[in-house]
């Protein structure tokens, strides 16, 4: 790891600290560490898979920054056309009016999407992105005849975003108590976790799904088929460390929204644009929601923007009448924002992005999978470029930590500790305790080798001071 000071200012680079310390609120964040002798890192520089603080070390970005830069940083064409657009038009809503940016990515997403996704409705990011597809579901269902459908089921431990709305269909109480009263109905089923699930379907993955999925039905017929709306799932959920979907377990909640008339959410606000290999995840899967959400990797992060991509049937009522979506965001579909992801999507075509996390893919699992021989690891899971790693006391048993072993081992060790060694990535104990990777898509082999050697020395040491 490189000490060279290489961006210090004419006040020394702990000014840049010391003023984040004052003066910046940083989001999910315990400032108190920094009261207390921390230093506030200050990146200041990315290229291709790498970051670079204001003193001169050197970091692999192993989470693509937040799930966000696909293609990696420093991408010159990607600068140059959100300067382009600026120059030209800077800004105008798509309140009652279209641009030209905001015209072609719509038409462009829709392309992506499978079957009749063809409607587009732009926000600033994914949280906004699901908050919209709620009031979507809320608001068609009224315009339909159905007007007491308005909840939303979603799975245990699932992030799906800040926004009241949103965070009510989150699956992370803690998260959520702060803020309480939340917006009422969210109702919470089982998550795909397959290392966790119970002891009679540990041996059967496709079991497991159809156990999971069916807990949905249950759920709709508990709370009663009439008010439920939709359900929402990632294709590969984030939080809780990468929890893949058990073989035809999104055909079976594909066939259960059906038979009860609700309507399906694909949150690809993480898995979208390449992160499991293509342009949205649901594809791979082989099947058509109503509804997909995705933000992040829609510009690699060099511009903020997301969008709610529905079904032709959702936006019919729309079509006549004086009826009107009275929902929408300042920011939403932003000619910048639209000009980048347009130079972003071009760059996926023209290098293949999606192909190369397909041919790579297998490589990223084996490499990790070599984790396994350390007594802490007790799994290795995910797709694409989308890994989580579990941390556990005992792998025979599966034991888990509790919550002060989990404080300890996590905030009070391993995040500053992968930081140290030069791998940004994410300790994260929303469930049982994980390490969570989301590479740059523009890796190989040599990165994968260089992520599971520093993965390896810090892991190595953590179960040493355990």
């Amino acid at each position: 790891m490189t000490t060279t000071p290489q961006f210090v200012t004419e006040t020394g680079y702990d000014s840049l600290a010391e003023a984040a310390r004052e003066h910046l609120w940083m989001h999910f964040t315990r400032h108190s560490v920094y009261y207390s002798g921390g230093h506030v890192p200050v990146i200041v520089k990315g290229e291709g898979p790498y970051i670079w603080d204001d003193q001169g070390n050197k970091y692999f970005d192993g989470l693509s920054g937040l799930f966000v830069v696909q293609l990696g940083h420093g991408r010159k064409e990607l600068a140059a056309a959100a300067a382009k657009q600026a120059e030209e038009l800077a800004f105008f809503p798509i309140w009652s009016y279209a641009h030209p940016g905001a015209i072609q990515l719509a038409e462009r997403l829709a392309n992506y999407a499978p079957g009749d996704l063809n409607r587009v409705f732009f926000t600033s990011g994914g949280g906004e992105a699901v908050e919209t597809a709620w009031k979507l579901a809320k608001q068609y269902f009224k315009m339909t005849g159905k007007p007491t459908k308005h909840k939303v089921i979603s799975r245990s431990i699932a992030y799906h975003g800040t926004p009241q709305g949103a965070l009510s269909i989150t699956g992370i109480p803690p998260a959520k108590v702060p803020f309480e009263p939340l917006v009422p109905g969210g109702v919470k089923v089982p998550n795909t976790n397959f290392y966790r699930a119970p002891e009679e379907y540990r041996t059967d993955e496709k079991a497991f799904g159809l156990w999971a999925a069916n807990r949905i039905a249950e759920a709709i017929e508990f709370e009663g088929p009439d008010s439920v709306a939709a359900v929402f799932v990632e294709p590969v959920q984030n939080s809780g460390g990468c929890f893949p979907p058990p073989p035809g377990y999104l055909d079976r909640v594909r066939e259960i929204c059906d038979e009860y008339d609700v309507l399906m959410v694909a949150d690809e606000t993480i898995t979208a644009f390449g992160r499991i290999g293509d342009m949205f995840a649901i594809n791979r899967f082989g099947v058509t929601p109503d509804i997909i959400t995705c933000a992040k990797g829609m510009t690699s992060g060099y511009s903020p923007m997301g969008a709610m991509i529905a079904s032709d049937r959702l936006f019919e009522p729309f079509k006549t009448g004086t009826n009107a979506f009275l929902h929408g965001y300042t920011w939403g579909g932003h000619p910048v924002g639209a000009a980048v992801a347009l130079a972003n999507l071009d760059i996926f075509e023209r290098e293949g992005i999606n192909a190369h996390v397909q041919d790579n893919e297998d490589n990223f699992r084996r490499t990790l999978e070599r984790l396994l021989d350390l007594p802490i690891v007790g799994d290795v899971r995910g797709a694409g470029y989308f890994y989580g790693i579990e941390l556990v006391k005992d792998k025979q048993t599966r034991e888990t930590f509790d919550e002060d072993e989990a404080e300890r081992l996590l905030r009070g060790f391993l995040s500053k500790a992968l930081f140290d060694n030069g791998l940004y990535c994410r300790a994260d104990d929303r469930g049982d305790p994980v390490v969570q990777l989301a590479p740059p898509l523009i890796i190989g082999q040599p990165e994968f080798d260089e992520i599971e050697g520093k993965l390896r020395t810090v892991l190595t040491e953590a179960w040493s001071i355990l």
